[in-house]
C-alpha cells in the first residue's frame, strides 16, 4: 500500500492509477451483475419461481382480456425479437414487487392467476428460448384456463397465501411443463393456440349485471286497524292496554313529519281527531307512568330524557284528524259497546301549564283508573305548558269560548250519548263555566248532564259563586273540590290582588253555594309537578269518589265513601276528606 500512497504524491502519474482503479471496480460491478443478466428467459424463470411458495393447482377462470384480433406477422416478429429485452424489464420489476412489502408481486399475481393481464412476452410462456411458440404441451393449460369457472368455485384474493396443493398440475419455474391429461368426453381437446382461437363472448366475458332496480318509494304510515289493535290488546308479549281518546282542540299544528302536532299557539279553529294511548299493565292507580326526564324547573329545559316503553309508559300510539262526521261514527261505535258507562260519555278541561299531549294521557289515565267503557273526549285549548305562561294561557282561555262550545253542542247534541259528565280542571274550570252559561238552553231532551265536576278552580270566588248557581238547575250534580295547600291557587290569589280563589280554602273556610257539593280534599291532596295541583287525579282515595259521582250519582258525599265527613260551619255545610295512613 505504500507504493499506492506514493503514486499519489507524483501529479504526472495519479490520473493513470485512478482510472485503473475505477476500472477495476466497473469490472467487478460487471461480475456481479452478470448472474442476473447473462442468462435466459427460461433460466430466469426457474431462479424466479424457485422463491415463490408452491402453485395451487390453477383454477378455470376465463381470460380477463379484452377481445382482440390474431397479431399480424410482422407484429409477432418484432414481438419475439423483444423477448430478451421483456425478460430483463420483467426480472427488474420483480425485484422491486419482492421488495415491497404487503401483497405478492405483480410478477406472482400475474403468473398464479391474479386480475392483471397476463404477458406471455415477459416470462417466455407459450415460447421457447428463441421466441417462438413452443411445443403444444403448454396449450391445454390455456385453454383449461378459457373454460367457464364451476359456480362453486370463488374467486382467489390477490396476494392470499394459496393452500399447497396436493399434485401440482401446473408447471413452476423452468422445470420441464408435464403432459396434458388426457381428452374425455367430460373435457374436449382444445384447440391449438397457434389458431388464436377465442372462446364465445358468453364463455369468455362475464355477463354484464343487470342494472339496479329502482329505490322503493316509502309510503307514509298508516294508522292501525281495528283488527291490528284488537291484536295488540290480545298479544300476551304486549304488556299494555290501548285506551282512545277522541279530543277537539283550537291548537296551531306545529311541522312534525313523524306525527300529527299540536303546539301551544292559537289556532283559532276547531280540530278534531282521535288518540290511541297506551296504558302500562303495571299502572299504579292513579299515576301517568312516563319516561324519567330531567329538566330545569319551571322552564322545562330537559337535560336527559329515557326512552319510551309501552310496556312501562304511557305512549301516543296513534294520533289522527277526523272529520265531525268520522268522529261521530266511532263514537257511536263505541257507545253502542259500553255496558259499565251505557251510552255514557264525559268531557275533560285541562287547566294552566298543560300541553297537548298531556291533556291526552290525564284523560286517559282518568278513562283506565275509572273503568270507563264509554267514550271520553277532552277538550285541549291552546295553554304555554309552562309555568311563567300564565298570563298567556288566561288569554287563551277567554279566546277558546267559541270553539269550546261548538265542540260541546256537537258531544250533547249529535254524539248519540245519554248521559254526559263533565269535569274540570284548574283554569279550565274558568272556560267550561262561561260556556256552560251560554249553553243552558240548548241541550236536548233526552240528554242528561249528569256530573259537573270543578276540580282546584282557578276562577274568582264572587264569579264562580254566581255561575255555579246557574248550571245546577240543568245538572243532576255539581262537585267542587277545593284545598287549603294548593300552591299554585295561592300564587294565582297573589296575581289577582290577593282575592281568594274558588279552589282555595282560606281561614274563613271554603266557598258553599247551595246545590253544590264542596269537598275539601286538603287531606288527600298530592304535589303534582311540586306545585299541589292535580290531587283529583292523583290520589287514590280522591278518584274513587269521582268513580262512584260519575257512575251513580250518589249524593250527599259521605254515603258514596266511608273518608268523606260532614262538617257544619256558619256559612253552611261542607265536606271533608280524613286523612288515611
Amino acid at each position: 500500500m505504500i507504493w499506492v500512497a506514493e503514486s499519489w504524491r507524483r501529479p504526472a502519474r495519479r490520473t493513470g492509477w485512478g482510472l485503473t482503479i475505477l476500472a477495476a471496480c466497473g469490472l467487478l460491478a460487471a461480475c456481479s451483475e452478470a448472474p442476473k443478466v447473462g442468462k435466459t428467459a427460461q433460466d430466469q424463470r426457474g431462479q424466479i419461481e424457485e422463491k415463490l411458495p408452491p402453485s395451487p393447482p390453477k383454477q378455470a377462470t376465463a381470460p380477463e382480456w379484452p377481445e382482440a384480433a390474431p397479431p399480424s406477422e410482422a407484429t409477432q416478429q418484432s414481438e419475439d425479437k423483444g423477448a430478451s429485452r421483456d425478460s430483463d424489464t420483467q426480472t427488474d420489476a420483480y425485484k422491486k414487487d419482492e421488495a415491497a412489502p404487503g401483497s405478492g408481486s405483480t410478477f406472482e399475481q400475474e403468473f398464479n392467476g391474479g386480475s392483471g393481464p397476463r404477458i406471455p412476452s415477459a416470462i417466455g410462456e407459450g415460447r421457447d428460448g428463441a421466441g417462438a411458440p413452443s411445443p403444444t404441451a403448454e396449450e391445454p393449460k390455456e385453454s383449461e384456463s378459457a373454460a367457464a369457472p364451476p359456480p362453486e368455485v370463488e374467486p382467489k384474493a390477490v396476494g392470499a397465501a394459496p393452500p399447497p396443493p396436493p399434485e401440482p398440475s401446473e408447471p413452476s419455474g423452468g422445470a420441464a411443463p408435464p403432459e396434458p391429461p388426457a381428452a374425455s368426453a367430460e373435457a374436449p381437446a382444445p384447440e391449438p393456440r397457434a389458431s388464436y382461437a377465442r372462446p364465445a363472448p358468453s364463455a369468455a366475458m362475464p355477463a354484464p349485471p343487470p342494472p339496479p332496480a329502482p329505490a322503493p318509494v316509502l309510503q307514509p304510515p298508516v294508522a292501525p286497524t281495528a283488527a291490528a289493535r284488537a291484536a295488540i290488546e290480545s298479544d300476551p308479549s304486549k304488556k299494555f292496554k290501548v285506551v282512545p281518546v277522541f279530543y277537539g282542540t283550537d291548537r296551531a299544528i306545529e311541522p312534525d313529519p313523524a306525527r300529527l302536532q299540536f303546539g301551544s299557539e292559537r289556532g283559532h279553529k276547531l280540530q278534531l281527531g282521535r288518540a290511541l294511548i297506551s296504558v302500562p299493565l303495571s299502572h299504579k292507580v292513579p299515576h301517568i307512568e312516563r319516561p324519567t326526564v330531567y329538566e330545569i324547573p319551571y322552564f322545562k329545559y330537559k337535560i336527559y330524557e329515557e326512552k319510551e316503553d309501552p310496556n312501562k309508559h304511557f305512549t301516543l300510539q296513534e294520533i289522527k284528524s277526523l272529520s265531525e262526521e268520522q268522529m261521530l261514527a266511532l263514537v257511536k261505535e263505541q257507545l253502542a259497546k259500553s255496558s259499565t258507562f251505557k251510552d255514557h260519555a264525559f268531557v275533560f278541561v285541562h287547566g294552566f301549564n298543560t300541553s297537548f299531549d298531556c291533556a291526552l294521557y290525564r284523560t286517559a289515565q282518568i278513562t283506565y283508573d275509572l273503568g270507563f267503557d264509554g267514550v271520553p273526549f277532552v277538550y285541549s285549548w291552546p295553554s304555554g305548558g309552562k309555568v311563567a305562561s300564565y298570563t298567556y294561557d288566561r288569554g287563551s282561555v277567554e279566546q277558546a269560548e267559541p270553539r269550546l262550545a261548538e265542540f260541546l253542542t256537537m258531544v250533547i247534541q249529535k254524539s248519540g250519548a245519554k248521559s254526559i259528565s263533565l269535569i274540570a280542571h284548574s283554569m279550565g274550570n274558568e272556560l267550561l263555566l262561561r260556556v256552560l252559561e251560554r249553553l243552558k238552553p240548548k241541550i236536548p231532551s233526552g240528554v242528561v248532564i249528569s256530573q259537573v265536576i270543578l276540580a282546584a278552580p282557578d276562577v274568582d270566588r264572587d264569579k264562580f259563586n254566581i255561575i255555579a248557581r246557574e248550571i245546577t238547575s240543568f245538572a243532576k250534580g255539581v262537585t267542587l273540590y277545593a284545598a287549603s295547600n294548593d300552591r299554585a291557587l295561592g300564587y294565582s290569589a297573589r296575581f289577582w290582588g290577593g282575592v281568594p280563589r274558588a279552589g282555595d280554602i282560606p281561614k274563613d273556610g271554603p266557598l258553599i253555594i247551595p246545590g253544590v257539593d264542596t269537598i275539601d280534599v286538603t287531606a288527600v291532596s298530592t304535589d303534582a309537578l311540586g306545585l299541589n295541583h292535580s290531587g283529583y287525579a292523583e290520589n287514590p282515595a280522591l278518584l274513587d269518589d269521582v268513580k262512584a259521582l260519575v257512575a251513580f250519582g250518589i249524593r250527599p258525599p259521605d254515603k258514596r265513601v266511608k273518608s268523606i265527613l260532614a262538617v257544619e260551619s256558619a256559612a253552611g255545610t261542607f265536606w271533608r276528606f280524613q286523612a288515611t295512613n
